[in-house]
This record gives C-alpha cells, sequence and structure tokens, in this order.
C-alpha cells in the first residue's frame, strides 16, 4: 500500500497555502519550500491510508511506501540513467502542451479535452506581388503573428498555379511563401493553412520539413511577447479579441463562424493549455510500447473487462514520445548536472564533483523534476527494493490482479507494463481489472457542481462500511457504470443486519454444543440434505465469479443463499429440532449442520463484508484466530444431493402456495385455515405426507386433505403448481362480498391516481422542462400503479370464479 507525491497537484495546494501567508515559493527558496511541502505531507498524507484502512482494505501496512522514499528515489535516479545511457531519454526542442498557471509542462494524458464552442475566422493574407490573396481559417488569430508559412496540398486545382509565390503577413509585413504539403485537408476551411511551427504541434512538424524558421510570439506565462509587435504585453485572449477588432477595420477579416471542438485544459487547475516550444525532457516510447503490446495480445497480461484491451492497443500503438519534465519543484529532480564552463551535460547516480570533459567544478543541476507518473511507473518493483535482489521483489514480483480505474489506464498501467517489462523482463502483473465508474441513479457522472456526490466516508458512517462494500459489489457488472444511490446502500444495511440476527440465533442455539462423532449425531434429514446442497453450489458460483472478477455475480449469489434459503427456509425449518428435538442425536445433528453452514457462508461473506464477518467468526464455537487466514471454502462433491433439492422444491412449492393465496385473499396471518392438497405423483405424495408438520407450521395450517384427483373443491382459491395443486379452503375465512366490495373501491382509487399520472406524462411542457429525475420518478410510479391494478384485479376475478363455483 502507499501513495504517489502527485507533483503539480501538492506544489499547487502548498502554494495557495503560501498565498495565504503573503508569499511565494521563489521568495521562501527551492529547499525551504521543500521543507514546506514535506511538512504538509506529514500533516495531510495520512488521510488517504485513513480511507482505506476504513473501507476495510486488507493490506500489509508495515509495507506502506510513497514515491519520494528514499528507496523508490533510487530506484527513479537507476531507471532515468540506465534509460538515458541507451539513448532512451534525450531532450530537445518540442511542441509540448504547456501550463500558463502551472508554469509546467504536461504530457498528453494530462491534458483533458472538453467541446467548446467558439469561432472560425477567416482572413486574408495578399501576395506580395499584390495579384490577390490567399484566405485561411484559424481558431486562434492571435498565433498569426507568428506565421512562418501558408500550405496548401499540392493536388488542390485552386491552389495549383500559386504554390511557391509570396504573401505578406498582415500587421507585422513579413514574407512568407505559399508551400505544398500533403498533410493539408482540402475540405477544412478553405484549404489553405496558415504554419505556425512554434505554437501548434503539427505546424512544427511541418515546419521542420520544410526547414522553416521558428517565432515564438506568446510566452510561458500566456502574454504576448516582443514578437507580437504593438501586440506586446496583452494577454493571449485579450490580444485574440484586439486583433479582431482591427482586422474588422482594416478589412483583413473576411467572415466569422460558429465552431464547436475540442480545447485541452489543464487536468489539475482546468486552465486552457497552450502548445509551447520548449526545450523539455522525452522518453522514446516506441522501444518500450512495442514488448508491452506484445505482452497483453499474447495473453501475458489480461485486462478485463477484455473492451478495454481494444482501447489500450489503441494507444499504444499510436504512443507518442513522452515528456517527463516538469517545471516545479515537488518532484524527483532530473539526475542531470551541466557544466557552467565547457557546457557538458553530466547525467549520472550521484553528485558529480567536477565536469568529466574539462574538469570544472562550476556545476549546476536541472532544475526541472521527473513527472509524477515517472516513478508510478516503477510501482510494482521499487517499492520492492529493486535495484537490489531482495527475497520481496524474487516473492512478489510479478503480482497476481491489478484493480484500477479506466482513467489512469494509460497513465499508470501502460506504463507500469513497459517498465515491469523493460527492468524485470517479465510482466508486473497477470490480470488488469478495470472497474466502473461509479454514476447517480440517472446514469449522470458525480460531481461537487451537480450536488450529486456521494461521499463514502459518509455512507460508511450511516450505514455502515459493510453495507456500502456490499451495494458497490452488486452493481459492479462488467463494462457497466456502477448505478448507486443512498437509497440502494441502506437496502444492504438490512442485509447486514439479517446476517446479525441470524448469527446471533445460531450461536445462541449452538450453546453447549460439543462437536459430537458421527456416531452421536442422526443422519442428516431432508433439511440438512438440501442446505448443504445448495451451500455447495452456492461455493461453487462464489468462486467461478470470483475467478473471472464477477464481483456483482458472486456478491448475488451469497446474498440469494443466506437471506432467502439460509435465514428464510433453512432457519425456520429447523426450530423444531432445536426446540422440541425428538432426540438428542437428531438436535445434535441440526447443530452440527447449522454452525458448518453458518461458517462457510461467513467465509463467503467475507471479502465484501469484513467487519462483521470477523465479529460473527470469531463467536463461534471451534474457531480460532482471525477469519482472513482461514480457508476459503471448496466445493465438496460428497455435499451434492439433487434428490435433495428436488424434494425440498415440493415442499417450498406448497407453503409459497398456500402463503401467497393467504397474501392475496387478505387472510389474517394468525388465522388458521384448512388446504386441500393434489400431488402429482407419488414420491410428491410421501414427501408432503412425512413433512406435513413443517408445512402446517410455516403457513398457519390446520387441517391438510390429499386429494387423488385432479379436481377443484368448492369456495377453494386454487394455485397450480408444477408437482403439486393447492386450494384453499375461503368459506367461513373471506367474507367474499365485503373483500369484493374492498378491491373494487380499491381499483376505483388506483384509477383515478393513474389518470393524473398518465395526463401529466402526456404533457409535453412536462417532459421537456422538469428535472430529469422528477419525469422518471413519475413514470417509475405510473408502472408500480400499473402493477398494482393488476394484481388486485386478478384477486377479484378470483373471488368471481369462486361466487359461480
Amino acid at each position: 500500500p502507499g501513495m504517489d507525491h502527485a507533483g503539480i497537484a501538492t506544489q499547487n495546494i502548498v502554494e495557495k497555502k503560501l498565498a495565504e501567508e503573503g508569499i511565494t515559493r521563489h521568495a521562501i527558496g527551492r529547499e525551504e519550500f521543500i521543507k514546506r511541502v514535506w511538512e504538509w505531507k506529514e500533516k495531510y498524507g495520512g488521510i488517504i491510508i485513513n480511507q482505506l484502512k476504513k473501507l476495510g482494505a486488507s493490506c500489509d501496512w508495515k509495507r506502506q511506501r510513497f514515491t519520494m522514499d528514499e528507496g523508490l528515489s533510487k530506484a527513479v535516479i537507476e531507471v532515468f540513467v540506465r534509460l538515458y545511457n541507451e539513448g532512451l531519454i534525450y531532450q530537445g526542442n518540442y511542441i509540448i502542451n504547456w501550463c500558463p498557471r502551472c508554469q509546467t509542462a504536461l504530457s498528453d494524458l494530462e491534458v483533458e479535452h472538453e467541446p467548446t464552442k467558439g469561432n472560425l475566422f477567416y482572413l486574408k493574407y495578399p501576395f506580395e506581388d499584390k495579384t490577390g490573396f490567399v484566405i485561411v481559417a484559424t481558431t486562434r488569430p492571435e498565433t498569426m503573428l507568428g506565421d512562418i508559412a501558408v500550405a496548401v496540398h499540392p493536388d488542390d486545382p485552386r491552389y495549383k498555379d500559386k504554390i511557391g509565390k509570396t504573401l505578406l503577413l498582415p500587421v507585422i509585413g513579413r514574407k512568407i511563401p505559399l508551400i505544398a504539403d500533403e498533410y493539408v485537408d482540402m475540405e477544412f476551411g478553405t484549404g489553405a493553412l496558415k504554419i505556425t511551427p512554434a505554437h501548434d504541434p503539427n505546424d512544427f512538424l511541418i515546419g521542420q520539413k520544410h526547414d522553416l524558421e521558428v517565432v515564438q510570439v506568446i510566452d510561458e506565462s500566456g502574454i504576448m511577447n516582443e514578437n507580437a509587435a504593438k501586440y506586446k504585453g496583452l494577454d493571449r485572449f485579450e490580444c485574440r479579441r484586439k486583433i479582431i477588432e482591427d482586422f474588422k477595420k482594416d478589412g483583413t477579416l473576411v467572415k466569422i463562424e460558429d465552431y464547436e471542438h475540442n480545447i485541452g485544459h489543464c487536468y489539475r487547475c482546468k486552465t486552457i493549455i497552450e502548445p509551447y516550444l520548449s526545450k523539455q525532457w522525452f522518453i522514446k516510447i516506441k522501444p518500450l510500447a512495442e514488448p508491452a503490446i506484445k505482452a497483453v495480445k499474447e495473453g501475458r497480461t489480461r485486462i478485463i473487462p477484455h473492451q478495454w484491451e481494444r482501447v489500450y492497443f489503441e494507444w499504444m500503438e499510436n504512443i507518442r514520445d513522452w515528456c517527463i519534465s516538469r517545471q516545479i519543484w515537488w518532484g524527483h529532480r532530473i539526475p542531470v548536472w551541466y557544466c557552467e564552463d565547457c557546457g557538458e551535460t553530466i547525467v549520472q547516480r550521484n553528485e558529480p564533483s567536477k565536469c568529466p570533459k574539462c574538469g570544472s567544478t562550476n556545476l549546476k543541476q536541472e532544475d526541472d523534476v521527473l513527472d509524477t507518473w515517472f516513478s508510478s511507473a516503477l510501482w510494482p518493483f521499487s517499492t520492492l527494493g529493486w535495484p537490489e535482489e531482495t527475497p520481496a521483489l524474487k516473492t512478489f514480483y510479478p503480482t497476481s490482479v491489478l484493480v484500477t480505474g479506466f482513467d489512469i489506464l494509460f497513465f499508470w498501467v501502460a506504463r507500469m507494463m513497459m517498465m515491469g517489462i523493460k527492468f524485470m523482463g517479465d510482466v508486473p502483473f497477470r490480470d488488469v481489472y478495470i472497474h466502473a465508474l461509479v454514476k447517480d441513479l440517472q446514469g449522470q457522472k458525480m460531481s461537487k457542481t451537480r450536488g450529486n456526490v456521494i461521499d463514502p466516508l459518509v455512507m460508511m458512517e450511516k450505514y455502515g462500511t459493510d453495507a456500502f462494500r456490499f451495494a458497490l459489489s452488486v452493481f459492479t457488472v462488467q463494462g457497466r457504470d456502477i448505478i448507486l444511490s443512498e437509497e440502494r446502500i441502506s437496502g444492504y444495511r438490512n442485509f447486514a443486519n439479517k446476517i446479525w440476527n441470524a448469527a446471533r440465533f445460531s450461536i445462541m442455539n449452538l450453546e453447549g454444543f460439543d462437536f459430537p462423532a458421527e456416531s452421536e449425531m442422526e443422519k442428516p434429514d431432508l433439511f440438512d440434505r438440501w442446505i448443504m446442497h445448495q451451500l455447495n453450489n452456492t461455493v461453487e458460483e462464489v468462486i467461478s465469479s470470483l475467478d473471472e472478477y464477477r464481483f456483482n455475480e458472486a456478491a448475488q449469489s451469497i446474498y440469494q443463499f443466506f437471506w432467502h434459503e439460509f435465514c428464510d427456509w433453512y432457519l425456520e425449518l429447523i426450530k423444531p429440532h432445536l426446540y422440541k428435538p425428538s432426540s438428542l442425536k437428531r438436535k445434535r445433528r441440526a447443530q452440527n449442520t447449522l454452525l458448518q453452514t453458518l461458517i462457510t457462508a461467513i467465509k463467503l461473506l467475507h471479502p465484501f463484508m469484513p467487519f462483521i464477518t470477523e465479529e460473527i467468526y470469531q463467536s463461534l464455537p471451534g474457531t480460532e484466530g482471525s477469519i482472513v487466514v482461514a480457508s476459503f471454502p471448496k466445493p465438496k462433491k460428497e455435499s451434492e444431493d439433487y434428490q435433495a433439492y428436488k424434494d425440498m422444491t415440493v415442499i417450498k412449492e406448497a407453503i409459497n402456495s398456500i402463503r401467497n393465496i393467504r397474501g392475496e385473499m387478505d387472510i389474517h396471518p394468525s388465522k388458521y385455515i384448512d388446504v386441500f392438497i393434489y400431488p402429482k405423483d407419488d414420491n410428491a405424495l410421501k414427501i408432503l405426507s412425512e413433512h406435513e408438520l413443517w408445512i402446517k407450521e410455516l403457513s398457519k395450517v390446520e387441517k391438510i386433505s390429499y386429494l387423488k384427483e385432479e379436481e377443484e373443491p368448492k369456495k377453494c382459491a386454487a394455485a397450480i403448481g408444477d408437482r403439486v395443486n393447492i386450494f384453499v379452503l375461503l368459506e367461513g375465512v373471506v367474507d367474499l362480498d365485503k373483500e369484493k366490495k374492498r378491491l373494487m373501491k380499491e381499483i376505483s382509487n388506483i384509477d383515478t391516481d393513474l389518470s393524473f399520472v398518465k395526463k401529466k406524462l402526456s404533457n409535453k411542457n412536462f417532459i421537456e422542462k422538469a428535472p430529469r429525475e422528477i419525469v422518471e420518478k413519475e413514470k417509475r410510479k405510473k408502472e408500480k400503479l400499473t402493477e398494482k391494478r393488476e394484481k388486485i384485479y386478478k384477486q377479484l376475478e378470483r373471488i368471481q370464479r369462486i361466487e359461480f363455483a
């Protein structure tokens, strides 16, 4: 477990703190500033770790690491030096993403592109010989002050006879050529592209190809510089406004069109980034990417869900060199020194005492630090002691699985793959599980501005960590977003309560249980055999689902078993054996099955609900130590019993049918009734007659009569099943006339409500103007009312059939 040092973000926070004191980092100097950052880290760095602990993350907290730790820093320097010596790290001038606010370079991944409504400005560039002009289209007219050429496609018939002619740049008066380049899109704008090598990455490449000069007109703060003529000193956006005003006056501006395009923003401070020509440090990434692509294609690392592999390949196969230098102070300072006398560049592991070329001691270290993701990319092996051959490295590398979000698939996962293969000769993990994004009930991304954020710490405090974890697990479906609401989380608090109450009941009834020998217990009865069969199936389902990272299916399997089979059925069925057993041997068998089932179920639940299961486990007879180190359940062939499953289905079908009729006919829970049962085969009759006591007890039945022929007794409500037909005698139990009137009145009330809801939903203004959640609420209301009406109408039909029987 551990954290990275979050270079840009952390420096921004500490700089804001300094600003509150009325000082800047430059005023206190680098050493003092770094000291302040460490102080901030010591004060607030533990918050994330504490959140992980509260979530129940099962980590070896003694191994906690931080990317700025001494050991990890050593690994960072080692990797940098090795890559540099292999020619994979180089320094060069290049157009990089620059944040004028953070005053640093950003990698392509650190730029967030957002659709933005802007304008496309059409400008006239006249030919020097006054034979006409070329119209160019641009979204950034302020950069035209740095134009060095205009490019057109060599096959464009509009410009074929003009290629090679000279144009005059408006405002500046610079002579610029009209050149031909196949990069130009003939369909965009006018088919003529202004070339500004200093302020656009594609223009930079075209400029290099045609050996064009480079003129910067915007500085690192987003301010127009001395090359911007009369616009010097203006902010880049103020310059845009002013230059368009001037072009309107002198006729340079032809027209303005509305235009929506993606604009890059700094992922930390949201400032619009500036393509900026700067000397930076880069990694030649393709030689590292190729083995990482191959590893996934060969299946040495799986990305799950598998659709993310396509995204991974697409990015890795079109990867650009990684800009790794950052113009900030917090981070790993690049291990490069420059000789102030001869200009030699020195790259080594330790600070040099003198220049190896001229012997001068006048050396200066590189001011820039490495991108945070550089050190994070080494995490799988740097945290285990690399470059030393430590026992931990041999034991834990490669690891089995990485669980992460899709938003850092490239930031982190791909880079760990590249670095792991490069320096360890093997992939860092066998599986990469990409979890989904948590969204609200309307499928919207959670954000503070929308006010739909669900704070995990608040939810854990309110409903319990186990309930929160289980809710996330249930709704984590591969390839889909997690749709979460407080109501859904609260529902799983009820499940936690159910587990606790079932455990309390079990512990109370296990008092004095002394683990008797098999000979001291009766043979397992139908209920014992059935619950062990169902438990065995659940073990198989949970293990299979966890193996394939289908966490929702694993959670649903154990939920279904624990609530609807263990609690709803088994605990009720064994009460006679516990309270009024036919023999001590019978009670012991019931206790033994109860304990084994509960221990296994608690173990299956533990990965999802660690706190409640640990508490229960340590309270159960025969358990030792923590559940964390207990063996996880495995399927047992001897527990399979399909006959018990089929026999138990008959009993459940009979009881459920009687209960359903009681509910539909509104028979009071304390009222005992008479029923007729028609078993459809001899085995069904045998099972029902042998377990009549339980059927009567669980469905409040006074008398059961078995029918030999498939007939429907008079004055009865019927339920036709697969192996049994059930008939509940209503005479003397239900006032049919009174019940009929009650149901008709309820249908009338529902029709009134339904009419109102339908009218509202047919109102176009309501659908278009009401908040989406209100519209959805009304739709759900309509569905519930319709469903309720159908159910009551069936009850009414049942009574009418009985009346005419």
